[in-house]
């Protein structure tokens, strides 16, 4: 069975995600996604990480003003193209490649000198058709105890149709207005957990974070970590 990846529509939601976004992203990621990300990733100067599925290069911006290397990817040429325009002061830090992140070998070949040190994808594993050539990917890119840190919506409260067990397809509009709906992919916490344990991962850090006042969370951030 071929899976549809959802390209096409980032392709043409690219400039009005790009312009929505902005050069500090919106506030759900700067007050939801950014700070627990932050925490686990504990990126410093001289780390080298690989930022999937970057968008338009927001927090491989913030990488970068910390101090760390990046090589930061998109399946989406033109979001890609739009994030070397809006970052280009620092692109002597942060270098921008067109990937798929459900092609382990297009993956491969991004790996420099050394392995990576961390790995961050935030809001974007539920964007990926399929994830285990990313964990197998990672397995290898990462250096033996390096993180690999991801933010997505939390499964338990996120499921299409009342069925929280079935991984299926869903159709979705992350910001209001956009041109296309794209494709959201659910999966359950153990699938996802099942997949990076066969990868050679444990998880060693996890937050569940709610919208302001709510008691039930709309994200969780996750750190895998590779075995040594």
């Amino acid at each position: 069975m071929v899976i549809d990846n959802g390209l096409s529509a980032w392709e043409a939601n690219a400039e009005f995600w790009d312009n929505f976004m902005g050069d500090e992203s919106n506030g759900f990621h700067r007050n939801l996604v950014r700070p627990n990300v932050e925490k686990l990733l504990e990126a410093t100067e001289n780390d080298v990480v690989l930022d999937i599925a970057c968008g338009n290069g927001n927090f491989s911006e913030r990488l970068a003003g910390f101090g760390a290397r990046v090589i930061a990817f998109d399946y989406s040429a033109k979001m890609i193209e739009l994030a070397k325009k809006r970052r280009k002061s620092v692109l002597d830090k942060v270098e921008f490649h067109v990937c798929d992140a459900a092609d382990s070998a297009a993956l491969l070949r991004l790996i420099g000198n050394k392995p990576f040190d961390k790995a961050v994808a935030n809001m974007a594993i539920m964007d990926i058709a399929e994830i285990e050539p990313l964990f197998k990917a990672l397995s290898t890119m990462l250096k033996d105890g390096g993180a690999f840190v991801c933010a997505t919506h939390h499964p338990c409260f996120t499921f299409p149709n009342d069925d929280y067990f079935t991984n299926c397809i869903d159709k979705g509009e992350a910001v209001e207005g956009q041109p296309v709906l794209h494709n959201y992919y659910h999966r359950t916490i153990s699938d996802i957990f099942n997949i990076a344990f066969k990868n050679g991962f444990i998880v060693d850090g996890c937050y569940e974070v709610p919208f302001s006042g709510e008691k039930k969370p709309i994200i969780m951030v996750i750190r895998f970590r590779k075995n040594s």
